[in-house]
């Protein structure tokens, strides 16, 4: 085998201090084995979504408990990260400390990380994290891991797709990034694939070489697809007679871009992963989708679902926990353990910095039937993938806010506003907030927009008065902080919005693979 591990002598001896599997139940043991067998194949991993129980659950906690303790007897870093951190016979797997990436990854070579103390010397893909805290990272993965990636990724497609001659076009950025490269090689199994990378030209020739006997799916981040639909209709690009899909990912997506995205593509989904972790981690489905969008109408079932006075509206996906298994901690961020046998270097009950919840299927389908208008939509809405898995309802960083008037702005809250029933939405490239002091020393939160193309001076105050008019509305619809703001003080809604040239004020400077909304 290309991954063989080589293991210094130091860890064939046994520790009697580290933990052991004698406490795992073994039915979960031969459950998660009997789960990853009938998984290898796409149409398994779609026969298992369907079919998860909440009983399973228990089983997949101590799959993920087993994966921790064969960590501690194969990896050096981590049996060092436990003998810091004694805390007795680690019986649960919350027992086990959680890991992130300043205090384990930064803190261990690679080598240290790997099973058996040693990175393999072929058979490695090395992908490279975006860069998006200010580093990048390098994540080695083998061949294995990246097969078992490739079949959950083409296990999804065919539920969220249904294509007749599926062809892929990747514009995911190529290079080293984990999702173009992993993407472009899992499509490949199940569909023609052509890797453009973001270029929108290769783009557009492309489908027009091709034509539309195919069905097009295009994989993304959310904001290129806005850059693609608006290229096209530019080119009055023949819409009806395509069936184009888009598959997204790398950030978070509002459901005002995604109906903008919708008039033209047949359907647009969303994953969720992490370069830290593994980019299949959660998917979106008509399901997920039909209750986040639940969620922004029924103030009910938001109370709920995210407990009262909560404004923010997740993303919604589910997930498979017995491939990764998910918690939270009392901060409620995500802690992800990737229980695959095969992953190079184990992430073990890893802290990416995402806050989320999690929520059975179960709860969400007890809130359905508590009222007949829900229990039909539901009922509708599932009826398509069928999947039974739990629900992973991320907020994204806990700190991607800015202040104003009391209340938390957040990038998502600005984009409904940009998107939503805005006539000028094909001219913003994208957008991002600063704070700026007055001579007051007052300090407000300014909205930048970029222009797709130049316009006239009257056209662009007109595209200014308009996302200020549409911000200012969602702020008042979502925010009561901010609609008490407006009543104790009219100018309060008079919001700053700059429109700037391509590549002009805070747009200037390299451009980066994600865009990024928060410019302190």
């Amino acid at each position: 085998m290309a991954e063989t591990l080589h293991r210094p002598a130091a860890l064939r001896t046994v520790d009697t201090a580290l933990p052991t599997e004698t406490a795992l139940a073994p039915a979960g043991l031969a459950v998660a084995a009997m789960a990853r067998l009938i998984a290898r194949h796409p149409s398994g991993w779609r026969w298992l979504a369907r079919r998860h129980h909440p009983l399973l659950d228990h089983l997949a906690a101590a799959n993920a408990r087993s994966t921790c303790v064969r960590a501690a007897r194969q990896v050096p870093a981590y049996q060092a990260y436990l003998r810091a951190r004694p805390a007795g016979a680690r019986r649960r797997l919350r027992d086990f400390p959680e890991t992130d990436k300043l205090g384990y990854v930064v803190a261990n070579d690679a080598d240290a990380r790997c099973r058996g103390g040693r990175l393999p010397e072929r058979g490695v893909v090395i992908d490279e994290s975006a860069g998006s805290s200010g580093r990048p990272f390098n994540w080695p993965r083998g061949e294995r891991e990246l097969r078992a990636v490739h079949r959950d990724i083409v296990g999804y497609t065919g539920l969220a797709f249904p294509m007749r001659r599926p062809f892929v076009i990747n514009a995911y950025s190529m290079g080293a990034w984990a999702t173009g490269t992993t993407t472009g090689a899992a499509m490949a199994r199940v569909a023609v694939v052509k890797n453009t990378g973001p270029d929108l030209g290769k783009i557009i020739d492309t489908l027009r070489e091709f034509g539309p006997d195919h069905d097009y799916l295009v994989t993304a981040y959310p904001p290129f697809l806005k850059h693609l639909r608006d290229r096209l209709d530019a080119e009055d690009f023949p819409w009806s007679r395509y069936r184009i899909f888009a598959s997204c990912g790398g950030e978070g997506m509002t459901e005002a871009l995604r109906d903008y995205l919708e008039q033209r593509f047949v359907r647009v989904r969303s994953a969720y992963g992490a370069s830290d972790l593994t980019i299949g981690i959660g998917a979106e489905t008509r399901f997920t989708v039909w209750l986040r969008r639940r969620l922004r109408t029924d103030a009910a079932l938001r109370a709920e679902l995210l407990g009262a006075g909560e404004q923010r509206l997740p993303m919604v996906f589910q997930y498979n926990p017995f491939a990764t298994y998910l918690e939270t901690n009392e901060r409620r961020e995500l802690v992800c353990t990737v229980t695959s046998p095969h992953v190079l270097q184990p992430r073990l009950r890893y802290n990416v910095g995402d806050e989320a919840l999690l929520v059975p299927y179960r709860r969400i389908v007890e809130l359905a039937n508590a009222d007949p208008v829900r229990r039909a939509e539901f009922r509708t809405a599932a009826a398509d993938e069928r999947m039974t898995l739990p629900l992973l309802l991320l907020f994204g960083r806990s700190d991607s806010t800015v202040s104003y008037l009391g209340a938390n702005l957040y990038p998502q809250d600005v984009e409904y506003g940009l998107y939503t029933g805005n006539p000028h939405a094909a001219q913003i490239s994208r957008f991002c907030l600063t704070l700026h002091e007055d001579a007051d020393l007052e300090t407000r939160p300014v909205i930048h927009v970029e222009l797709r193309q130049q316009l006239p001076a009257a056209q662009r105050a007109a595209l200014a008065d308009a996302c200020r008019a549409g911000v200012r509305a969602h702020l008042t619809s979502v925010s009561r902080d901010f609609a008490q703001s407006l009543v104790e003080d009219p100018t309060a809604g008079d919001l700053r919005v700059e429109v700037h040239e391509a590549g002009a004020g805070p747009f200037g400077g390299p451009q980066k693979l994600k865009n990024v909304y928060l410019v302190r």
